[in-house]
């Protein structure tokens, strides 16, 4: 098995456009990391590659699951890896492309508690609470039960965190009282985290949700509801993008209020991305994509 690429960043930071250059360059096929991408006709809200975008280079996992369906952590490891078997059984490069930070953390990470058994529900759900509530306070759980984990664990390695927590509800005993086995990653990779300053994000992603109120967001949203696809309770309407109309749709919000809920939610949705990738300690991080692309061809040409 070779090395593969895996490309990551908060929302708007340009991911897309610079996956399929890279694939381009190097030869490679793209299996999309993004949690709702994965729902067939949620398209503007979830800014998914354009059938244009999507032809120009081989996509994978994009419009696999209907919208009113489940879709796990673990469906995503398991598809991903057949994925990447296959393009390199094509002889191209498995590139990975996303800002869902916990499906690439669980693609490369394998779980192995050598004295706790595996509890993928619970890991889900601590997951959850780690992308709506972010690492802060995920980190505060672990200070109540596991204090000397705590001073050997930053609040922004979420795996560690993750695993501790995992340890601690499935034994009833903190990590710092077990020996665990050393997690090797299961694949040979190179990460690449894009960014760019602060204000300059936040001013992309208000345009592109400006951008998706004009291309029909709202009938989108509104069509799922009416044809029974979805409802408030649809894992898919979990999406910032989504879940601000149900409240519009009861008349509980205006449009306008719904537009600029789903911005200030994009933007603090992008801050728990880059604190949650930060955690991985071994991203190279980009705020010039041409730089970004010479590193990537460096390291498979």
């Amino acid at each position: 098995m070779g090395k593969i690429l895996i490309i990551t960043g908060a929302t708007a930071t340009g991911k897309t456009a610079f996956a399929i250059e890279c694939a381009k360059r190097l030869n490679g096929e793209i299996i999309s990391c993004d949690s709702m991408q994965i729902y067939r006709s949620l398209d503007i809200g979830t800014a998914k590659p354009t059938l244009e975008e999507q032809n120009a280079v081989p996509h994978h996992l994009i419009d696999i699951v209907d919208a009113g369906e489940e879709f796990s952590v673990q469906q995503f490891v398991s598809l991903a890896g057949e994925k990447i078997k296959e393009i390199e059984s094509r002889g191209k490069l498995p590139i990975i492309v996303g800002g869902t930070g916990l499906y690439i953390r669980s693609l490369i990470y394998p779980y192995s508690f050598c004295s706790s058994k595996k509890d993928e529900k619970v890991r889900d759900e601590l997951n959850k609470i780690l992308d709506e509530k972010g690492s802060d306070y995920l980190y505060s759980l672990l200070e109540k039960v596991d204090k000397e984990s705590v001073q050997k664990i930053h609040k922004n390695d979420t795996k560690r965190v993750i695993r501790a927590l995992e340890i601690f509800k499935t034994t009833g005993k903190p990590k710092s009282e077990q020996t665990i086995e050393e997690i090797k990653p299961r694949y040979d990779y190179v990460l690449i985290a894009l960014t760019m300053p602060r204000e300059k994000l936040y001013e992309r992603i208000n345009k592109r949700v400006d951008l998706m109120f004009e291309m029909g967001l709202e009938n989108e949203v509104e069509s799922l509801v009416k044809k029974g696809k979805v409802n408030q309770n649809s894992q898919s309407m979990s999406a910032i993008g989504y879940k601000e109309f149900f409240d519009y749709f009861e008349g509980k919000r205006t449009l306008t209020e719904t537009k600029e809920l789903i911005k200030k939610n994009s933007r603090n949705y992008a801050k728990r991305q880059e604190t949650f990738i930060r955690g991985f300690s071994d991203a190279k991080w980009f705020d010039d994509k041409k730089e970004a692309l010479l590193f990537a061809l460096k390291q498979f040409t």
